[in-house]
């Protein structure tokens, strides 16, 4: 009986917890449906009197988000690829191959894993600059395809697989490159989807760094493109409806992917998990 009821306080206190959180989006999604007087009612209304849909349409058609949110899909999607290839092959050489001083370049890696970000923009930036990459898609996608978080991540990932499985991989005459994507990719993959849920995120809000490296409106990715709409469109402080709207769809792509990764974490859990070395 107790622990029953101690089951069911946690389920209520777990449930309470979500809805917590989840309220600032529900908030902000009917904000968007909202008039502006209607959002600064005191008391606050918890959802409008009169649904004003049309608010999502108006704020699409005020700046082109269209173009704003395929840019930063096609940025940090590339850049999740390019995470995962780079992340994958320098881990499983960390892990599973033998070489000289093997050790130091660990400790390389962690200790770059320590470099403040803001600390590589200047030396980046001159890079992107003698390469001709500075306001390209090329510059946006290279500049930001090789992580230490993706490697230190990756190689911890590697190390919970016995080492057993690339050893039976070698006797069967099997190239490091098929040992890596054959067995240890399928039996770590919810990490691979952790990475990439994490990447996609950070870098479709990616702001600083694809303001200092673009200039061309064409480029921007959607943060910066919801600064223009709020400040040069002029709708900062005056069409806080439609400011809510184009923010409740433009991390639309976030939620799906969210969905999608949470879905291989939870199915590959046990793959991962009778992989372990215990």
């Amino acid at each position: 009986m107790l622990s029953s009821l101690g089951g069911l306080a946690r389920q209520i206190l777990f449930a309470a917890l979500a809805l917590l959180m989840a309220f600032p989006f529900y908030w902000m999604v009917t904000s968007a449906l909202k008039t502006n007087d209607e959002i600064w009612r005191s008391p606050p209304t918890l959802w409008p009197e009169v649904p004003l849909w049309g608010n999502f349409a108006a704020a699409w058609n005020e700046a082109p988000f269209a173009r704003y949110m395929g840019n930063s899909i096609f940025v940090a999607g590339s850049i999740v690829i390019l995470q995962i290839i780079n992340s994958g092959m320098m881990a499983y050489a960390l892990t599973h191959m033998k070489f000289r001083l093997k050790g130091v370049f660990a400790g390389v890696i962690l200790f770059g894993y320590m470099v403040p970000a803001t600390a590589v923009y200047l030396p980046g930036y001159l890079i992107l600059s003698e390469l001709h990459l500075l306001n390209s898609y090329a510059g946006l996608i290279l500049s930001n395809s090789v992580s230490i978080f993706a490697i230190f991540l990756i190689r911890q990932a590697f190390l919970q697989v016995s080492h057993e499985l690339v050893e039976a991989g070698e006797v069967d005459g099997a190239s490091h490159m098929r040992i890596l994507w054959t067995v240890l990719v399928p039996v770590t993959r919810s990490s691979f989807a952790v990475l990439a849920l994490i990447t996609f995120i950070d870098q479709y809000n990616n702001y600083f760094w694809p303001m200092l490296i673009t200039k061309d409106p064409s480029l921007q990715l959607v943060s910066a493109g919801l600064r223009s709409f709020f400040v040069e469109g002029g709708a900062y402080g005056l069409k806080w409806p439609l400011i809510m709207a184009a923010s409740a769809f433009t991390i639309a792509p976030l939620l799906l992917v969210f969905l999608l990764a949470q879905r291989t974490i939870m199915q590959s859990v046990n793959m991962t998990a009778g992989s372990s070395k215990g």
